[in-house]
């Protein structure tokens, strides 16, 4: 497949991503999956539509000097075209401006801008005769580390006042790296160590994981077409998700409800932790994810997994009440904490957007609180880096559900608490991307009164 060909199918994937708000990672695996590409195309694939999003913002900032109108308000293919060539000049060093050049003209013309191949032409060369302009000259600094970041500024804001500017600005910085790869030994298989000497005897290059004990490193290979992989000697989960597991701490016979399950990953791990011994019932709204649960399940092997559809809003409508002796909520949330994997995230996220999910959060942990049994544990997670969906979200639960107290064991089951940021209580730990090189993550464990 030629460069060209690669660079259609960016053009493609980043319009989908912008205008109809997909996710770049899916449509990335359904081209990958559709068509038969040497490995070097499927890296430029991947490293052209990761790379222009993750650096939308300062790429508009590198080119609006040569632009006669604001770039936001340009027909939005040849913005898009623009910014693909303007990454692929700016930032990898392998492919000559002149070649990047003549494949945005090339583009606009078989693309249907076959008139503003000119525009395309001129901009790119003013860009690369002239160079990009310093960001160092903007004076505002949060405007400053937008651009510098590409992030939009009012997540910057939220950082700065949650989590303090020194933070605010490495969370930020965290999201232009490339994502590890991390899979989650299958514990009651094999041990990490014999793992690891298998997928390296298969060719893979693989380190232990800076944080989970389960955890492994992949630093060369794709682990999906591994032998271990068929065997179910492992999934794919970031390290910081792998927490969750402890947190809850399943034991041998004990009831535990998952309300929010798919894709399973936090499910099937409980079910590793307690050794298949407990009884786990997982739920989520929509059938197709019920089904890629139970897959998940029966790939590793699992046996205490039940799964079935259910609106978590719902929960005490189809539960008995006060019967399990743990509950999850990995709750919904405006996604925050993985724009480092899903980097469209903080384009598309609004503050209104965040403002429904709240009320979402809220309605599924009261339905989950009426599950859990006196003595039971509730435990909450997201994937987001907002106090308002973390730990304000549990201040108004706690003062709301006078049972319950933050779980003050919490951190004799987690290997972080020296090195994570915590917030509001001991029973609550705030997982920042650049400290692990791991997702941003927030875990809570609440204890139920006993009678």
């Amino acid at each position: 497949m030629s460069k060209h060909s690669v660079r259609d199918h960016a053009l493609t994937i980043l319009e989908r991503v912008e205008q109809e708000g997909a996710y770049s990672h899916l449509l990335i695996n359904h081209v990958l999956e559709e068509h038969d590409m040497d490995p070097k195309d499927r890296a430029l694939l991947t490293e052209l539509v990761y790379g222009t999003i993750k650096r939308s913002r300062t790429l508009d900032f590198y080119l609006q000097p040569f632009l006669k109108q604001p770039i936001q308000k340009m027909d939005n293919r040849i913005r898009i075209i623009l910014r693909l060539a303007a990454y692929q000049m700016v930032y990898l060093d392998r492919i000559p401006a002149r070649a990047a050049i003549f494949e945005a003209v090339h583009l606009a013309k078989t693309h249907g801008r076959k008139g503003l191949s000119g525009l395309v032409n001129g901009v790119l060369r003013n860009l690369d005769r002239k160079g990009i302009p310093d960001v160092e000259k903007v004076k505002h600094p949060l405007e400053q580390l937008e651009i510098k970041t590409s992030h939009p500024r009012w997540i910057l804001t939220l950082w700065e006042e949650g989590y303090g500017k020194g933070e605010a600005e490495n969370i930020a910085r965290s999201h232009l790296e490339t994502p590890l790869l991390t899979i989650r030994t299958q514990t009651l298989k094999i041990t990490r160590d014999d793992l690891m000497k298998k997928l390296e005897e298969e060719g893979f290059q693989v380190e232990k994981g800076n944080l989970a004990e389960e955890a492994i490193l992949i630093q060369k290979g794709d682990p999906f077409s591994s032998k271990a992989y068929a065997q179910g000697l492992f999934t794919v989960q970031d390290e910081s998700s792998m927490l969750v597991a402890h947190a809850a701490n399943p034991k041998k016979g004990d009831k535990i409800a998952d309300l929010c399950a798919a894709p399973g990953g936090k499910t099937t791990h409980m079910a590793e932790v307690g050794l298949d011994s407990a009884f786990i019932f997982a739920f989520d709204l929509y059938d197709q994810k019920v089904l890629n649960v139970k897959q998940q399940a029966m790939r590793l092997g699992l046996s205490s997994i039940q799964v079935a559809q259910m609106d978590a809003r719902q929960a005490s409508e189809e539960l008995e009440e006060e019967t399990f002796d743990v509950v999850l909520v990995d709750a919904p949330c405006s996604g925050l904490g993985v724009i480092k994997r899903k980097p469209e995230i903080k384009e598309h996220m609004k503050q209104g957007t965040i403002n429904e999910i709240l009320t979402l959060q809220e309605s599924i942990l009261k339905e989950a609180a009426k599950l859990v049994k006196p003595g039971g544990r509730l435990v909450y997670s997201t994937c987001t880096l907002n106090p308002a969906e973390n730990e304000k979200q549990l201040t108004a639960f706690l003062n709301d559900q006078t049972e319950f107290a933050f779980d003050q064991t919490l951190f004799s089951r987690l290997p972080v608490h020296e090195g994570a940021v915590k917030k509001s209580a001991e029973g609550a730990v705030t997982i920042l991307p650049h400290m692990y090189q791991t997702d941003g993550f927030f875990i809570a464990a609440m204890q139920k009164e006993t009678l």
